[in-house]
């Protein structure tokens, strides 16, 4: 594989990204490609090493950067202030996934008529706005991430297929929010798949999450059971829908 930490510009600001080449890329057999959207830490080792990961599957990935300059937080303070202010900007959050969005398209081997997007916590919510603003994706896969929104799904506007990861302990995602979920995937004719892991906590694929939550207080834990089945459901989704 080929690593390298990348830049582009979103709405005059410069985005630090982070783009792994698979092994045997080449110009002329386009394949498909995938953005990875960081939890509210920001666009860290985490989301790097889930970039790898997809890499190793054969997809150009591009972890992008929903912060801008590289922003990470190192407190949950921190990191409220930066989720905040781009969940408080439908037009922000669109601009700075496009960026990332038009950039991966462009590189060598890429079909641009093939990307997904997954996100994880924070990251899972952004891929989901994506899809709900009709972005030209194929496929969206959100990993333990917020499902309510104040801007549900119209039929007709998702291009993508939808994959949900969700913590079946998770105190941050409500049972209303999952009924609400699928009613509007359901009424906006949205082909998704939405699978509970049983005792899964916020964050639950991230090996780092359960000593993050002893120290900062925080309902999140990592669950190897559940990251190790949710990572074999998405792939076997992925086949089935690209």
């Amino acid at each position: 594989m080929r690593e390298q930490d990348v830049t582009y510009q979103a709405g005059g600001q410069t985005m630090d990204g982070y783009l792994v080449t698979p092994e045997g890329a080449t110009a002329t057999a386009r394949k498909p490609a995938v953005i990875v959207v960081h939890e509210w830490w920001g666009n860290n080792d985490y989301s790097k090493m889930r970039a790898r990961e997809f890499a190793r599957l054969g997809y150009t990935a591009l972890a992008i950067d929903m912060f801008g300059e590289g922003k990470q937080a190192s407190d949950p303070d921190q990191a409220k202030k930066l989720a905040g202010e781009v969940y408080a900007s439908p037009q922000t959050l669109l601009t700075r996934f496009g960026a990332g969005l038009d950039f991966l398209k462009k590189q060598p081997g890429v079909d641009p008529a093939r990307i997904v997007a997954v996100g994880y916590c924070f990251g899972g919510s952004v891929a989901l706005a994506a899809a709900r603003a009709g972005l030209p994706l194929d496929v969206v896969g959100s990993f333990h991430g917020g499902l309510a929104t104040k801007s549900p799904a119209r039929a007709g506007t998702v291009k993508a297929k939808v994959f949900v990861a969700n913590g079946g302990a998770d105190p941050m995602v409500k049972p209303e929010d999952l009924v609400a979920f699928e009613k509007e995937m359901k009424d906006a004719r949205v082909t998704y798949e939405l699978v509970n892991y049983p005792g899964a906590l916020h964050a639950f694929t991230n090996p780092k999450a359960t000593e993050t939550g002893k120290k900062f207080n925080m309902p999140i834990a990592y669950d190897e059971q559940a990251d190790k089945k949710s990572w074999k459901d998405f792939q076997a989704f992925l086949a089935k829908s690209l």
